[in-house]
């Protein structure tokens, strides 16, 4: 059994998903019937085909309709998704009921049904699937743009079948509606908040039925304020999708103590002439829990929340009150940021004690990750209630099961009008979860998602400060040929203002690559905005082919120009990762350090030019660099080597002893180590990278072309003669010859000056690139009659190339295209 890498994910997946799938399947449905197997089936098919979405639609009372039952992963509106479709319509959900067979569908196929105008996301895969013996089917949504592969097809149509044992039509929509409710059952209409209950029910609130007026806020009144907002998650519509619900809550009472109450319900899809309910009951739960201890770590808690000033200190609270009571080896708490999670606290802070996934994405770059990677969280998120997977549960992914292998505990922390975030608890020896410590679990969602909200106006400026920071810095790095790259930035402590500080990796073509950090003077929102004008100006000037000093001398007139009192500094490699060399040039910036191979460092006498915008006419002079396999380029700024106490020369000797003494196979923890005694004064930004050096190097020919007649001629001439050289056969040569003729000719008619072509073979893709001097990017006629005698050469480059297109250079453009020759 062998792992690979999804190339549009970048998850690990297996290529015996099939059968791994069968087994999660057939444990998830051995498993006693309980209102979770069905959406636990569906989230095997998020973890084994790749989905975005999974939904299980089965028909409705009157038959005609197919109604949303279950769904997991991201919300369905995002992809347009109707609650119900028409039997007899034409979605393709009522195609694969009508005809009993599976609909695989890309973009395209999409496009030819009504409902696709409805959807916002439209590169996507659909996949419906008929749930045997039900009526119903199985809709499944991919956004990978190779769709569902053959695995993913077996995987969902091993879902499928488990949806036959787990979602018979019995569990369709409406089998709970039932008429009138009795004994602690309640329904509750979601657009009008009108609510039928059982006497039992109201007994539980302390009313008589006389006194009850039937409405939903009546008894929302009698809550505890701290528990309102849990509950109002629940209750509200705008906050739900179609599912199970479950939540504890605590209701006033005249003579003693608020009781505990647990609620549990199914929001039921409507119908023709009927409103989308709330079904379920309320229980007393007072008798579950120890009323003492239960109470003195909640008011333990809220105590230490009420002091909470920042995100930061929420989580230090909840950690302080939690991990300890439960016994619990493992705490994180975190954000939610749109679709994304940024932790804020992990508990204990190694990474080692942590999944190997949170140590490769959430501590490496920013450390976030989106939800959906993890349908699991998603789906309790989505619920918003606590949830409790025991020691051994098969249905986990591999993000969560390693956080508790002995038991897990996820608990979403309700805000004000959102969820807010989350936070995970785990064990490494199997855990009995007893009812008292749901109870608490619960309790406690609800006082740190208030606090959290709480935080977050006390920290406004700050979270303004981050969001920016993030929105100027590179989300990811890009993948380097014969290298690897990784960041980080620290943000000051001292003061709320966002700093100047930025890196920056910037692919050029022939497999040269920009390393850019530099730091602008000041910290304010001026100063960010500087920031990033002048990240944007380096990556401009350095697509155009310039070479390092000019990139920077650029730069530098440009911040002249920008009638600005600030500056900048600046240092710049161009790293050429065929030939192991690179240009460094400094513009006020401390050196780059240099760990070589065999663990030497040194710091690189670089010589440099001035800050940026303070000479107009300044000199930046070019250092060259030697890089062996193995050897790491280390750039920072000046937070990091200077502070009131350590001077700039005793800082960078420091970090080159302790870059000497890292194992560089790992840059993500070297980086780590390298800023875990930063001076927090300053903001620090620090961007290290691993040459490695390529395995395969390209074959490269360039010809400078003449301008006489029969140019095209000896440009195809100059192209078969160096593809025989490099062992192309000549019935491969071809479309390559006819390529070359077309922008070779098209050069030389449409601009004046010199003309180049080069040629670069890797793994049998051919790159042809004609250089010319004209600015002017080539325009393709919109029509072209029977008598044009012209204006189809690059029709002819669009369509018989696998890529092409255009890149300015140094006083000219460079058209290029990419043939995949077969031989």
């Amino acid at each position: 059994m062998t792992d690979v890498v999804d190339a549009d994910t970048g998850a690990t997946r297996s290529d015996s998903a099939p059968p791994r799938a069968e087994i999660a399947l057939k444990t998830v449905t051995a498993a006693p019937a309980t209102p979770e197997r069905t959406r636990r089936v569906l989230e095997q098919a998020l973890v084994f085909s790749g989905a975005a979405l999974a939904a299980v639609y089965l028909q409705g009372d009157d038959g005609r309709t197919l109604c949303l039952a279950e769904s997991a992963g991201v919300p369905r509106a995002l992809y347009g998704l109707r609650e119900g479709y028409p039997v007899d319509g034409l979605s393709p959900l009522a195609e694969a009921h009508r005809t009993g067979h599976p609909l695989w569908l890309g973009p395209a196929e999409l496009a030819g049904f009504p409902d696709a105008r409805r959807m916002p996301v439209r590169d996507v895969h659909l996949a419906v699937l008929p749930v045997p013996g039900t009526g119903g089917c199985l809709l499944a949504v991919g956004e990978r743009p190779a769709g569902f592969g053959p695995d993913d097809r077996t995987a969902l149509t091993l879902v499928a079948e488990a949806l036959a044992r787990t979602a018979g039509p019995a569990a369709g929509p409406g089998a709970a509606d039932s008429g009138t409710p009795h004994g602690n059952a309640f329904s509750l209409a979601m657009d009008s908040g009108r609510v039928e209950v059982g006497d039992d029910l109201l007994d539980l609130f302390g009313l008589e039925r006389e006194a009850f007026d039937g409405r939903v806020e009546t008894l929302l009144g009698l809550t505890v304020p701290e528990d309102l907002p849990s509950l109002m998650s629940v209750v509200e519509a705008g906050h739900m999708s179609i599912g199970e619900r479950e939540l504890e809550f605590r209701v006033l009472r005249p003579d003693g103590p608020p009781r505990w109450l647990r609620l549990r319900g199914r929001l039921l899809p409507g119908g023709e002439g009927r409103p989308v309910r709330l079904a379920g009951t309320v229980a007393d739960a007072s008798a579950l829990r120890p009323e003492v201890t239960d109470v003195a770590r909640v008011q333990k808690l809220a105590a230490a929340l009420a002091t909470a000033g920042t995100v930061r200190d929420v989580g230090q609270a909840v950690v302080a009150a939690l991990r300890k009571p439960l016994r619990a080896d493992r705490i994180a708490l975190a954000e939610l940021e749109n679709d994304r999670l940024v932790v804020t606290v992990l508990d204990p802070p190694a990474p080692e004690s942590w999944p190997e996934l949170w140590q490769s994405e959430w501590r490496t770059e920013w450390p976030d990750a989106p939800v959906r990677a993890m349908p699991t969280l998603a789906g309790a998120l989505r619920d918003g209630r606590a949830r409790i997977w025991p020691a051994g549960s098969a249905d986990l992914e591999p993000a969560l099961a390693e956080v508790g292998p002995g038991g897990l505990a996820v608990l979403p922390l309700p805000g004000v009008g959102r969820m807010a975030g989350a936070c995970l608890i785990g064990w490494d020896t199997p855990h009995d979860f007893g009812p008292d410590e749901r109870a608490l679990l619960t309790a406690s969602a609800g006082l740190a998602g208030q606090a959290l909200t709480r935080a977050h106006a006390f920290d406004a400026e700050h979270e303004l400060v981050a969001m920016l920071q993030r929105q100027l810095l590179p989300r990811r790095l890009p993948k380097l040929p014969g290298g690897v790259a990784v960041a980080r930035y620290l943000p000051a402590t001292a003061g709320l203002e966002v700093g100047g500080d930025w890196y920056d990796v910037i692919p050029l073509p022939d497999h040269h690559v920009a390393l850019v950090i530099g730091d602008v003077q000041g910290h304010s929102a001026g100063a960010a905005t500087l920031m990033g004008q002048m990240r944007t100006a380096l990556r401009a000037y350095a697509a155009e082919g310039h070479p390092p000093d000019v990139v920077v001398a650029h730069a530098n007139r440009l911040l002249m120009e920008l009638e600005t009192d600030l500056f900048a500094t600046c240092c710049y490699v161009d790293v050429d990762m065929e030939a192991g060399t690179a240009w460094c040039v400094r513009a006020g910036h401390p050196p780059p350090v240099l760990r070589h191979p065999d663990g030497a460092t040194d710091i690189a006498e670089a010589d440099g030019g001035p800050p940026l915008g303070v000479l107009d006419r300044a000199e930046f002079p070019m250092t060259p660099l030697r890089l062996l396999p193995g050897t790491v380029i280390a750039l920072t700024t000046d937070g990091l080597v200077e502070s009131a106490e350590l001077d700039i020369d005793t800082g960078l000797d420091r970090l080159a002893h302790e870059l000497s003494v890292s194992d560089p196979s790992h840059l993500g923890l070297v980086a780590d180590a390298l800023l875990g005694n930063a001076h927090r004064g300053d903001d620090v930004a620090l961007l290290l990278m691993r040459y490695d050096g390529m395995a395969v190097r390209p074959l490269r020919e360039g010809w400078t072309v003449w301008r006489v007649p029969e140019a095209a001629r000896h440009a195809r001439r100059f192209t078969k003669r160096s593809l025989r050289a490099w062992g192309v056969p000549a019935e491969a040569m071809d479309t390559a010859l006819l390529v070359v003729s077309e922008l070779v000719t098209n050069a030389l008619v449409h601009t004046d000056g010199r003309v180049r072509l080069d040629l670069t073979l890797i793994h049998r893709r051919l790159r042809i690139a004609v250089t010319d001097t004209s600015p002017r990017t080539p325009v393709k006629p919109t029509h072209l009659g029977w008598e044009s005698t012209g204006g189809r050469g690059i029709l002819l480059v669009e369509a018989m190339s696998d890529a092409w297109g255009t890149v300015p250079v140094s006083g000219g453009k460079q058209v290029w295209c990419e043939l995949q020759l077969a031989y």
